[in-house]
Parts: C-alpha cells; sequence; structure tokens
C-alpha cells in the first residue's frame, strides 16, 4: 500500500498556504438544530431557516412589508413593482444585521416584527423605484430594554456563488421536508480530499472581510449564508413548500414564486416557469435573458426600474403543492438549468 498526496493543479506563478487543519477540528465540530423561524402571510403559516441563514428572516420581512398591500386586486406591474421594493429594503436590512447569532445579537422578533414592516412599507413609493435604501432599526420593535449597539452601516455586499442545491419531498404520513445544501460554487474548493473522496466546500466566501460587521469571520463562525427552505401550512395542514439554489438570489427566487402563486394566483408550476426579477439593494435588477425590451420589462422601466447588463438564468427551484383532495403535486423547472426533476411515487400498502 503506497500513501500520495495529491495537490490540485497551480497556474503559473501561484502558490498554496498549507491548511492547519486537523482530526481534532473533525471531532469538536457539532451540528446545531435550530428551531424554525415563523411569520404568517395571507391567511399561510410561513416556516423558514433561522440565522446563521439570511434566507428565512428576509422572505418573512418582505412578505410582512407586502401584506400591507391588495395585491390581488392590482395590475400586474404594480404588483411586481412593490415585490422588487420589499426585497430591495429586507436585503438592506439582510446585509446590516445577519451573522451567526452564537457571536452576534440578530435582531430577530425586529426583523419578523409586522410593526417593523409597515415602518418600511412606508418608505415604499407608489410606481417609483428607489434605487438603493440604507438600513432600519429593528431594535425598536425587540421588546428588549437593554440598549443594544447598532452595527456600522451596510457595505455592498460581495456577490456570492449560485452553485446550490434544493429538493422538498414528504411521504404519506405527512411529513415534509424542505432541504437547501452547499458546497458554494462549482466543485466547492476544487479539492477533493486524498483517499475520501468528499470535496471541501468554501463557503468561507460568504463572510463579510470588512468590518466592523455581524458577519466578519470568526474562529468557530458559522458565515450567512442565503439559504431560504420554506414550508407553508394553511389551518394547519401543509399547503405548499419551495426552495431554490442560487447565492443571494435564492431568497428572491423564493419570494418571487411565493407571491406569483399566492397574490397573482398562478398555479405552481407557472409561479415557477415565470421570469425572475432579482432585487438585493443594488444600483440594478438582475434578469433573465429575454426579458430586457419585453411588455413587462417597459411597465417596470415607466416606475424607474433598471436591469443589469449580465442577463443569466436565476435560481432552480422546486415545490410541492398540497391539494384539498389530498393528492400532492411535485413542481420543478421546466425551462432553466436543462430542467428540473420532480415525481410523485405511488405504492401499495
Amino acid at each position: 500500500m503506497v500513501d500520495a498526496v495529491v495537490h490540485p493543479p497551480l497556474a503559473a506563478g501561484a502558490s498554496v498556504r498549507a491548511g492547519s487543519m486537523t482530526m481534532a477540528d473533525l471531532a469538536n465540530y457539532e451540528s446545531r438544530i435550530r428551531q424554525p423561524l415563523h411569520t404568517t402571510y395571507r391567511g399561510y403559516d410561513i416556516y423558514g431557516m433561522p440565522p446563521p441563514s439570511g434566507g428565512g428572516s428576509t422572505v418573512a420581512e418582505a412578505l410582512n412589508i407586502l401584506e400591507g398591500y391588495d395585491l390581488k386586486a392590482m395590475a400586474r406591474p404594480d404588483v411586481e413593482h412593490l415585490y422588487l421594493e420589499a426585497s430591495r429594503l429586507s436585503f438592506a436590512d439582510r446585509n446590516a444585521y445577519l451573522g451567526d447569532p452564537e457571536y452576534i445579537d440578530v435582531p430577530l422578533a425586529g426583523l419578523l416584527s409586522k410593526q417593523f414592516a409597515a415602518s418600511r412599507r412606508a418608505q415604499v413609493k407608489p410606481r417609483q423605484a428607489s434605487l438603493r435604501v440604507a438600513q432600519g432599526d429593528p431594535f425598536a420593535f425587540q421588546e428588549d430594554l437593554s440598549v443594544p449597539l447598532r452595527p456600522q452601516p451596510a457595505r455592498a455586499a460581495a456577490r456570492e456563488g449560485m452553485h446550490t442545491t434544493h429538493l422538498t419531498v414528504s411521504d404519506r404520513a405527512g411529513n415534509v421536508v424542505a432541504y437547501t445544501f452547499t458546497i458554494e460554487s462549482w466543485g466547492g474548493s476544487g479539492i477533493t480530499v486524498p483517499g475520501y473522496g468528499f470535496l471541501l466546500n468554501n463557503e468561507m466566501t460568504d463572510f463579510d472581510f470588512k468590518g466592523p460587521h455581524p458577519n466578519v469571520p470568526e474562529a468557530g463562525k458559522r458565515p450567512r449564508s442565503s439559504m431560504a427552505p420554506t414550508i407553508a401550512l394553511k389551518n394547519g395542514k401543509p399547503a405548499f413548500s419551495i426552495g431554490s439554489p442560487g447565492g443571494s438570489t435564492i431568497i428572491t427566487t423564493v419570494l418571487q414564486t411565493i407571491v406569483n402563486h399566492v397574490d397573482l394566483g398562478m398555479p405552481m408550476d407557472q409561479a415557477i416557469n415565470a421570469p425572475r426579477l432579482s432585487e438585493r439593494n443594488g444600483d440594478a435588477t438582475d434578469i433573465e435573458a429575454g426579458f430586457a425590451g419585453s411588455a413587462q420589462a417597459r411597465s417596470l422601466e415607466q416606475f424607474g426600474h433598471k436591469w443589469s447588463s449580465n442577463a443569466e438564468e436565476i435560481g432552480a427551484a422546486n415545490a410541492l403543492v398540497f391539494n384539498p383532495d389530498g393528492t400532492v403535486t411535485a413542481v420543478s423547472e421546466g425551462k432553466r438549468h436543462g430542467v428540473g426533476t420532480a415525481l410523485v411515487q405511488q405504492r401499495g400498502h
């Protein structure tokens, strides 16, 4: 038996700093079992992923903002304008306040507060895009008599990788799982552990490396992610589940799909396949190929919305819908990323 150390190929002039990971690092690792966060939206109980993911709270805050509007009575351009503005505001708060709750005091109760959402909603201008906005102050809604330290103004978030996987599954006993997992980029760090065959991730890129910030790297700290696996109940029973890969676009994909399905009345397959708009509090909204120049785009441009120049596919969502007659509809992408996989399997008792 011959032991061999395999190194990844290096470009000319590049070097690799030796790592310091030992078996003790693996022995000291613990998985954290955290309670899901909860909000309500138009009769649904929405459950999502808590910090250190920024997905669940950002989706929830945006839904809380949108709940103050009668979206079903509005034309689609007005609905999509409000969706973009709610996403913009909630991303400003995500980028300012979220990090590993074992290291910082995340103002989660404030971010999920309906009253805080109302204060953010007051900043939305009907039919006028806000472009970039500042974070709000969720601490005032924390029900905490202490005086917390407000973080420094948020810097622009680094662009996150878009190579994550999401699956959602249920069984006939009524159990539902929404599961998002990632190694960050294609192939993670690009390094396979010799002799064991698994890839190391490069999730360290999800930290914010310019402090002071809630998401600066620290020993043992988990980086903020955007994973947003979501389960919706109605009257205590599963109604639908939705999730997606896509870096920070995960949040907008989940949010827009919920708005499409709940507010615009689209069946889930249409809600997933509709053109995606991803506004993350930047100077321009990310769009998909074919959207620029469309009637839908021109309607939103009249409100002042601007589009990114590099159009590309956004997300790769999949969902389950639990129908009133007890059947389940499985839905995945019909065109993006070579289409997805959806299956309902029936077995005899």
